[in-house]
């Protein structure tokens, strides 16, 4: 048995797609690409894939992760050029390793996202995220499945700032409860009301992975198995 971990991005109008919707479309796509899955045991066996930290629907992301586990020793470059032949457009496998360890839950410690209004760089928006980072705590609600929740969206904040295209740029170190963009958003217009009129925001993750030392976000797929697994390309 081979495991092979993917970073994919879903881009245009494929950020309206949920999770599930994506899940489905990936598991055709194998199907398609021929590519010889595992399955769990039990009465409904499945394919053997699990994703981590997946955006939410209608944000745009370059950097989704995902581990399957296939039944023969395969070519990740091929693997990836199949896969692509048979995603739907907005739908991109961008890289494959071989790689089971350490596992994604582990790795996927903090993002990059972007958050664009369409009203360019503007001082009210700049006022706003020079008061949530002077902020120590900054509740917001989200209407989960269980109903609304409240929490303090202000400690995953690690950095951020508005571009010259008068987008924020904003690191969020992932934990409990996982903040969001559309948090972020909230906890901005908490502080500047009406800040971006009705606009709903446009959100898009450039970059998840572990917090290095430095500070910055390294790539997932670069961070040798600990058990001596094969090196990434």
């Amino acid at each position: 048995m081979q495991h092979l971990r993917l970073c994919y991005s879903k881009l245009g109008a494929a950020r309206f797609a949920s999770h599930r919707d994506f899940s489905r479309a990936f598991e055709r796509a194998l199907r398609r690409a021929g590519v010889p899955m595992a399955h769990s045991s039990g009465f409904s066996p499945h394919p053997r894939i699990s994703y981590a930290d997946s955006a939410p629907t209608s944000a745009a992301s370059h950097a989704e992760y995902a581990d399957i586990a296939v039944l023969e020793v395969l070519d990740p470059e091929r693997v990836r050029e199949e896969l692509n032949a048979a995603l739907p457009v907005g739908f991109r496998v961008l890289r494959v390793v071989e790689r089971r360890r350490p596992p994604l839950s582990e790795l996927l410690q903090a993002s990059d996202w972007v958050i664009d209004l369409g009203e360019g760089r503007t001082p009210r928006l700049g006022r706003a995220v020079d008061e949530l980072l002077a902020a120590r705590s900054v509740e917001v609600s989200r209407v989960t499945r269980k109903g609304e929740r409240t929490f303090d969206a202000r400690p995953a904040v690690r950095s951020a700032h508005v571009d010259e295209d008068g987008r924020v740029q904003v690191r969020l170190v992932h934990g409990a409860p996982l903040v969001r963009p559309d948090d972020v958003l909230r906890a901005l217009r908490r502080l500047e009301p009406g800040l971006g009129g009705d606009h709903p925001g446009l959100f898009t993750r450039l970059r998840q992975g572990p917090l290095l030392p430095d500070g910055s976000i390294g790539d997932p797929l670069d961070v040798p198995d600990p058990t001596g697994g094969p090196s990434a390309p």
